[in-house]
């Protein structure tokens, strides 16, 4: 089978490697020269092409299966909306024929759950962030235009990424200061790496379902979260400030919700490498 990676990021890189592991001819879309370069030391064949430039995305290449894991950049310019939407059409409008399977790897910000209570798949998807509205928005076109074309299509909703390199709060866990927002609010997170592999059995499975949900085993509370973090690191036992009104972090005190992965488990038999937190962040401060 054949693989183009629309996003060939912190997420998107990691399947894209495993793919070239297995022998498979690999496909990673760049915007630039460098991230060309370094797609290519990988094995991975670059694509320059930018999702909001049309034009650059007439020449994409005939491929079996597409990972669409499309981030945000903050410092780019363009507005969210723009990237995940706007960008997300533009690609789909000029994918050549003959895929038979684009996985989309979108985020569990669609729910608006503040009860602290299990988010599954058949929980309705009811944001109440723009972020989360943004993503659903995205999902949006995407699911038009699978009923469309008749490709099989599969939305794997991701909670919070961690790994080498993404530690939410590492800095300000180091320097000893207070962290703001509610450390009994749920953080429901997942591995990088574990979310790679289970990117890449929605990619395998012979009929996956059309939306599942990665996650890690055991949703923490976010106190338990940062003591680990500070353990680790040998800093101060993490103290904690009210959130600014009108902050980010304000904003995020308003959800509290723990995702479930038993469909993801139970139908693509995706076995985590990093169930929690305990195990998951002692590896990511470490690799």
């Amino acid at each position: 089978m054949s693989l183009l990676v629309v996003g060939c990021g912190y997420l998107g890189r990691r399947v894209a490697s495993e793919w070239v592991g297995r022998g498979e001819a690999v496909f990673g879309m760049t915007r630039s020269a460098e991230g060309a370069a370094s797609l290519a030391a990988l094995g991975v064949r670059p694509v320059r092409a930018d999702v909001l430039d049309a034009a650059s995305l007439a020449g994409l290449p005939a491929v079996d299966r597409v990972l669409y894991a499309v981030g945000y950049d903050r410092g780019a310019g363009p507005s969210k909306r723009s990237v995940y939407v706007d960008g997300l059409r533009n690609v789909l409008e000029h994918l050549p024929a003959g895929v038979a399977r684009l996985v989309y790897v979108g985020s569990t910000s669609v729910y608006g759950d503040d009860d602290g209570g299990w988010v599954d798949e058949d929980s309705p998807a009811e944001p109440i962030t723009e972020s989360g509205r943004i993503c659903l928005d995205a999902e949006r076109v995407l699911t038009a235009w699978a009923r469309e074309s008749g490709v099989s299509t599969v939305i794997l909703r991701c909670s919070g990424l961690y790994g080498p390199g993404r530690i939410i709060r590492r800095t300000l866990i180091e320097r000893g200061e207070p962290i703001p927002g509610d450390p009994e609010r749920t953080l429901s997170l997942i591995h990088v790496d574990d979310a790679a592999r289970a990117a890449t059995a929605a990619l395998d499975a012979a009929s996956p379902g059309r939306l599942y949900l990665a996650s890690d085993d055991r949703p923490v509370p976010r106190r338990e979260y940062y003591r680990v973090v500070a353990a680790h690191l040998n800093a101060p036992p993490p103290a904690f400030i009210p959130p600014a009104p009108g902050s980010p972090e304000a904003a995020r005190d308003v959800v509290d919700r723990k995702i479930s992965n038993r469909r993801l488990r139970a139908e693509l038999g995706v076995v985590l490498q990093y169930p929690d937190v305990t195990v998951g962040v002692p590896a990511a401060l470490d690799g």
